[in-house]
């Protein structure tokens, strides 16, 4: 839920706008529990090892270099809740490489993670996977998740509810809501 991937680069998610309500609203609701995470792309291809080079010599102009630094920022709606909301960044599709962000979370006694945000089938889908390994409680909001293509998009919805349903509930924003007892740090 980041400018760089709402306003219009070429990594510009059309749904972005759909779901912002339903983010900024548990975003809101739980503001001391969240933790935004977002992709900080290299300053230059180079500064990431393996394929990633090959990824940003292609978007190159997605790097440091020549991307103004304020896209990384969350979009305006949810720059709000920041603080109590934390920002975790990753440099990879997923937030758990490294296992800071896990770390953060066991200390904090955290169990139960809700997710949302953009884009399903890429950084959702690495986050959703990354917390079923690490034998977090996942609860995806299927109305607060985007992708940039309708078919992928569904299938990673698809996927993750077939696949995954012993430890990960799908449900939309206002189902969550409705029996939401998350408490400070969970």
């Amino acid at each position: 839920m980041q400018r760089l991937f709402a306003e219009k680069t070429p990594w510009h998610v059309e749904w972005m706008d759909r779901v912002s309500p339903q983010v900024s609203e548990i975003a809101g609701r739980f503001a001391n529990s969240t933790i935004f995470t977002r992709f900080v792309p290299p300053n230059h291809a180079s500064d990431l090892p393996g394929k990633w080079q090959d990824y940003y010599k292609k978007w190159r102009m997605m790097t440091g270099e020549y991307l103004p630094p304020e896209l990384i920022d969350l979009i305006a709606p949810l720059k709000q809740f920041v603080p109590p909301a934390r920002i975790f960044d990753k440099f990879t599709y997923s937030p758990w490489h490294g296992g800071h962000l896990h770390q953060r979370l066991t200390a904090e006694h955290v169990t139960q993670l809700v997710i949302s945000g953009g884009e399903t089938d890429v950084c959702v889908l690495a986050t959703v996977l990354g917390a079923i390994d690490h034998g977090y409680d996942v609860i995806l909001l299927e109305d607060a998740v985007c992708g940039s293509a309708d078919e992928t998009h569904e299938a990673s919805l698809t996927l993750l509810r077939n696949r995954f349903s012993v430890q990960l509930s799908v449900v939309t924003t206002d189902e969550f809501l409705s029996q939401a007892t998350m408490p400070a740090g969970g």
